[in-house]
């Protein structure tokens, strides 16, 4: 039985090549073109038939279809149209050629092609661009890459990995353990043997390698990759084991990137949507919504325009934002994304640790000289404060009393100002202390800021939660719940206070539990939206992340429903935000925490009270996690999009400076 059809783009019945090729002649004569006639029907054509459009059209008119067209069309609309009516492999050829000409090399379009296609693409692209320009491909990648990134391209340049159905089971412990002997249990990493088993075992073996190889290295493989390879050759394994895993959802991250950030990538959005669009590309739109909250259609739709847009959304083929059920491919992921979740140890690391000449009283005598007299020493002051841990910064806070007779909070604030004073101040109180006056300032004044209530509540551990209502009752004289209630109502303000007991158990997860919660969770899909959202709270609010995940994981299985697209669909408002906020955070904390900082710094003007908070808070548990999970969702480093972002209103530079030395590095 022959695999179902995922494209989007198919054979057009009843066709005629002869007829086709007169009406794109007619769009094409005269002055002008009809661009929506030319791109309707080259996107209601399968690329065989194109084929045989061009071939009518040469034997009708003497002239070569392409060369029309790019005589007629202009920029990326002509790249894309021109890209449809290639045969696939010359097409393939024709990226690859156009990724090592010139000086530089376009590294991450050899790494695209060459780890996504099957053993029969890569021999029809081997000859195609042999044909299209009389050289050998592999001379061609030999002479322009190097070392073990060189290497690999080469294996996978052959097409001789085994067929999917080939599984030795009695290797696959033996790999797996080849895998981690060859990086995590030695000093140094053996690459060939990652290059030998990632570029020929089978697509069915290595899946299997991989879930042994989480057993014995309580890690991913793709966490080890990064932890043993670098640059361009890290960047290559990391695309063969994420082809490995899906296709598909290594497709809707290439295409997320290639739209988010600063800029959108048009060559990789014009190369993936004409590549997949007859062979995967439902999968890859289910793929994209499932792990961005966000139709692949609504974000071409969002980020391009003209006929441009219209012709990839014709390729895309329809918005997946009003469904709630996975495709096969998708819940199968969805599964397996949760079950990694649940079984990686993830090591948090911040980017600010204790000082090791720590001496308070020489700190606080030179912060009292920086700000004493005539203007201010602000790098001095950064320095210190940047470079000491909270702990340390609390024991500067007494010397300078007991030393000085001086509150170190009060001079610092009458001497800084602005952006600077607010972080500088931030660092200087205890992580208590803070995140108290973060609630204090989310719900004072005219309007409230539910994001910042959610994040902070939704990401603290029971002992901080406890913590900071005692900060919060110290400072304010009113209970933090006192504030919440006056400040909130609803669902949205029951679900603030729950999670504001800091009560969420603790502990290892119970499986027959998770698969009873889970099942309440599927039930309660088709209850009516109070009891939905009653039942939907009373699990997510009382029990504990590890517990969450498993819950999550076998609700995909009993519901075949994707989770959040539930609560996007299902719920409104702040009671929404919060349920996606845990989610969220229970699947992965770090990459929650970078897509709030993307926000904080993307559109319009920078939320700096948000980047505040989240660069302060995480400084000392996490925040190394968040850049890697930064730069892997949005392509451009942390310290690259706060260098941009804070440029406007920061006229000294000094806010700009300290936030780059808490980040602690570019990635």
């Amino acid at each position: 039985m022959g695999k179902e059809f995922r494209g989007t783009i198919a054979d057009q019945p009843d066709f005629d090549a002869g007829s086709d090729a007169e009406a794109l002649y007619n769009a094409m004569k005269g002055f002008g073109s009809d661009k929506e006639a030319i791109l309707d029907l080259i996107t209601s054509r399968s690329n065989a038939q194109r084929q045989e459009i061009r071939a009518a059209y040469k034997s009708q008119y003497g002239k070569d279809l392409i060369d029309d067209l790019k005589y007629e069309l202009t920029g990326k609309f002509e790249r894309l149209i021109v890209g449809l009516m290639r045969p696939p492999a010359y097409h393939d050829a024709k990226e690859i050629k156009d990724a090592i000409k010139g000086a530089g090399t376009d590294e991450k379009c050899l790494i695209e092609i060459l780890t996504s296609r099957t053993n029969e693409q890569i021999h029809n692209l081997v000859a195609a661009y042999k044909d299209a320009y009389g050289r050998d491909l592999e001379e061609d990648v030999i002479g322009d890459t190097s070392g073990h990134f060189k290497k690999m391209l080469i294996v996978l340049l052959q097409g001789t990995r085994e067929e999917d159905d080939v599984v030795s089971e009695d290797l696959v412990e033996q790999d797996a353990q080849d895998l981690y002997d060859a990086g995590e249990a030695q000093w140094g990493t053996d690459e060939a043997k990652f290059i030998m088993l990632l570029g020929n075992r089978s697509v069915t073996h290595l899946q299997l390698v991989f879930d042994e190889y989480q057993n014995i290295a309580e890690k991913s493989i793709e966490d080890s990759i990064k932890s043993e390879l670098s640059g361009d050759f890290e960047r290559l394994m990391l695309a063969v084991v994420q082809c490995i895993r899906s296709k598909p959802m290594y497709f809707a991250k290439r295409l997320y990137k290639s739209m988010k950030g600063l800029g959108t990538a048009d060559n990789t959005l014009i190369r993936i949507m004409v590549s997949r669009s007859e062979i995967d590309m439902l999968d890859i739109r289910e793929c994209f919504r499932l792990r961005y909250e966000k139709s692949l259609y609504n974000m071409i739709q969002d980020d391009t325009s003209g006929e441009y847009k219209r012709t990839l959304l014709n390729l895309c083929g329809g918005d997946d934002d009003i469904a709630g059920e996975f495709f096969p491919e998708a819940a199968q992921i969805a599964y397996k994304m949760w079950e990694i979740s649940a079984m990686t140890k993830v090591q948090l690391r911040g980017t600010v640790r204790p000082y090791q000449n720590f001496d308070p009283a020489s700190d606080a005598q030179a912060l009292r000289k920086a700000m004493k007299g005539f203007g201010t020493d602000e790098d001095t002051i950064i320095d210190i404060v940047t470079h000491r841990s909270n702990a340390q910064r609390q024991e500067i806070r007494q010397t300078f009393k007991s030393l000085l007779g001086r509150e170190l909070m009060a001079d610092l604030k009458s001497e800084l100002s602005k952006n600077l004073e607010r972080l500088i101040l931030g660092l200087m109180m205890t992580p208590a202390e803070f995140d108290a006056k973060m609630m204090k300032k989310a719900m004072e004044g005219a309007g409230t800021d539910e994001h910042s209530l959610i994040e902070i509540l939704v990401t603290r551990s029971n002992q901080e939660i406890q913590e900071m209502c005692s900060a919060y009752q110290n400072a304010y004289k009113k209970s933090l719940e006192d504030a919440i209630a006056s400040d909130t109502s609803g669902q949205f303000k029951r679900i603030l206070i729950s999670l504001a007991q800091g009560a969420r158990e603790e502990g290892p997860v119970d499986m027959a539990r998770a698969l009873e919660d889970a099942q309440v969770l599927a039930d309660a899909c088709n209850a009516d939206s109070g009891d939905m959202e009653d039942k939907f709270m009373s699990i997510l609010c009382t029990r504990s992340f590890p517990h969450l995940r498993r819950v999550f994981q076998e609700f995909v299985r009993c519901s075949n429903k994707d989770f959040e697209q539930i609560i996007k669909k299902e719920m409104s408002g702040d009671f929404k935000n919060a349920m996606f906020a845990i989610v969220r955070s229970v699947k992965n904390q770090p990459s929650y925490f970078a897509d709030r900082l993307y926000k904080a710094m993307k559109g319009l003007g920078t939320d700096d009270r948000a980047l505040i908070r989240i660069m302060v808070s995480r400084s000392e548990i996490d925040l190394f996690n968040i850049r890697k999970e930064f730069k892997e969702t949005h392509d451009a480093t942390l310290h690259e999009f706060i260098q941009v972002e804070t440029l406007v209103g920061d006229t000294s530079g000094d806010y700009r400076k300290t936030l780059l030395i808490i980040c602690g590095g570019e990635d």
